[in-house]
């Protein structure tokens, strides 16, 4: 399994793709993320689909969302339309958008 991360002064502009492995951003993302798992860090910022197994949000995150896990700490900004199977959400997260959860 890789982990690519992408540090906080590296800005992409494209798609990015980890079918087996993880991405972490800590950066920003202009395009579409997919991956087993994407976790955006506090700071870090992606305009753009993401489509993972698990995504965890602190920082910010617009475009859409479709995982199986979806989390959300306290300081995510997240403006999408999501569909996720489960959602947790701490305090203070907020989350603007469209959202399906579909249970299992």
């Amino acid at each position: 399994m890789t982990r690519s991360v992408i540090e906080e002064d590296l800005i992409i502009e494209g798609n990015v793709a980890s079918k087996e492995g993880d991405v972490e951003v800590k950066g920003r993302v202009s395009g579409d993320i997919a991956s087993r798992s994407v976790e955006i860090h506090t700071g870090g910022e992606v305009k753009g689909s993401i489509s993972a197994e698990t995504v965890r949000i602190q920082g910010k995150q617009s475009g859409s969302i479709n995982c199986s896990e979806l989390s959300l700490d306290q300081h995510a900004e997240v403006k999408a339309d999501v569909t996720a199977q489960t959602l947790s959400s701490e305090k203070g997260a907020r989350l603007v958008g469209k959202v399906q959860i579909t249970g299992g």
